[in-house]
């Protein structure tokens, strides 16, 4: 009988989690819909999307590390005479 009860309040608690994570699922896809939205919204008036994601992805960086990136790509480039 104990076993049983072990078994149901485990059970209970699975189910919890897994119905919390199914939740936090659907809030993404409606999340990740909106940006679609908001990104066809700016490309709609001009905006280049695609470099505005790069934009998003910097921001999320270290400034340090992104100058130092943004450093050694233009050595580079004035290596091999792009720059």
């Amino acid at each position: 009988m104990q076993d049983d009860h072990a078994y149901s309040v485990a059970a209970d608690e699975l189910r919890q989690f897994i119905e919390q994570f199914e939740q936090l699922e659907a809030e993404k896809k409606d999340i990740a819909e909106r940006q679609k939205e908001v990104m066809a919204e700016a490309k709609a008036r001009g905006y280049d999307t695609k470099v505005m994601k790069k934009i998003v992805a910097l921001r999320k960086r270290d400034r340090d590390d992104v100058a130092e990136e943004e450093a050694i790509l233009e050595m580079y480039k004035t290596a091999l005479g792009m720059g």
